[in-house]
């Protein structure tokens, strides 16, 4: 809170004024104390996912896409359906799979045959073997199949080339990539969908070259953001980079807030009011009872209900509604921080 404002010219001498009891029910008496300075640092910032509790969802195979289920924004559960795709590589491990098999059926009976042969002293160890060989390479052959159709969507895929994409976690889509009709390549290192479950999010702020030296991890971080202007974020400073941004010479720092009620959505930008306490020790005051007159600060000192007196003070700064007294108060002493400026105006009258 500001310090209350006069518009006197000069401030007179301090004269006696008592308390009345209809007086003293209305005002607040509080004690100047000793303690540590904080200091606030104002940072623009925006809201980022928590890449611990993000998955991105790639294409098993190069293919086009036929429909998609979902839009960005949407909640989703794991196993549903986001997309469908035709894929000529699903297709293909099909046709090698119908053929593997037959593979394995032919060169079944052949080793049947042989071993039959071979025990009955017809056929040689060699061909016996040689048939035992050719069976396990079949196999062996079906089972890359097999492992190669696993990964691409085990489950999810049919023989006319058909993929279907389905969710790893419950979430929110943040991120999508593709539409109906959108071909995906081989080459394509891209993510299809990006899911978050949104219960955690990430503040990056940017801390100016000049700022470096006032923030640290641990220090305490309020948030806001233009959509919730009444409500406030509370966090920490979970981690300061290293490095300076190459562009815009700013160091990036990262606040760590719970979302229970998913208020907070990526790319909305905040505003992060970081705190810190100084190992500086200061008296310190309410900063409603400071009386701002004529460009200089006072304060209303209480020694009894008939021994107040205007004392000017000198402010080093004011930070969460405590003002900091550079001079003119010692700690213990004692002054009123509520409706003192009816007390002031009688104090100073001419």
């Amino acid at each position: 809170m500001p310090p209350v404002r006069k518009k006197k010219q000069d401030v007179a001498e301090s004269k006696q004024v008592c308390i009345s009891d209809s007086l003293a029910k209305m005002i607040t008496i509080d004690t100047a104390k000793t303690t540590s300075m904080k200091d606030e640092l104002t940072l623009s910032g925006q809201v980022s996912s928590d890449d611990n509790n993000v998955v991105k969802v790639f294409p098993f195979s190069s293919g086009q896409v036929i429909d998609v289920k979902v839009s960005l924004g949407d909640k989703v559960s794991r196993g549903q359906t986001l997309a469908v795709m035709r894929s000529a590589d699903v297709a293909g491990n099909y046709t090698d799979l119908s053929s593997t098999q037959s593979d394995i059926a032919v060169f079944k009976r052949q080793l049947d045959q042989q071993e039959y042969l071979y025990k009955n002293g017809i056929a040689s160890e060699r061909d016996y073997t040689e048939a035992k060989e050719n069976y396990n390479k079949a196999v062996a052959a079906n089972n890359k199949v097999k492992s190669a159709l696993a990964i691409n969507g085990g489950g999810n895929t049919s023989a006319n080339g058909t993929l279907t994409i389905k969710a790893p976690k419950d979430g929110y889509i943040i991120e999508k990539n593709i539409t109906s009709g959108s071909f995906i390549r081989n080459d394509n290192n891209g993510s299809m969908f990006t899911i978050s479950d949104m219960h955690d999010v990430w503040i990056w702020a940017n801390v100016f070259e000049s700022d470096i030296s006032k923030v640290k991890a641990g220090y305490e971080a309020r948030v806001t953001t233009i959509a919730y202007p009444g409500k406030v974020f509370i966090g920490k400073v979970n981690e300061v980079s290293s490095v300076l941004d190459p562009d815009n010479k700013v160091m990036k720092i990262k606040i760590a807030l719970p979302n229970p009620d998913m208020l907070l959505k990526p790319e909305m930008f905040t505003t992060v009011v970081i705190t810190n306490s100084e190992k500086t020790q200061s008296v310190a005051v309410p900063a409603k009872a400071i009386v701002f007159d004529s460009s200089k600060n006072y304060v209303i000192v209480y020694n009894s209900k008939c021994d107040l007196k205007v004392r000017e003070v000198s402010v080093i700064k004011t930070v969460d509604n405590i003002t900091y007294i550079g001079s003119g108060l010692n700690p213990g002493d004692k002054v009123i921080s509520k409706n003192q400026l009816l007390l002031y105006d009688a104090l100073t009258a001419d």
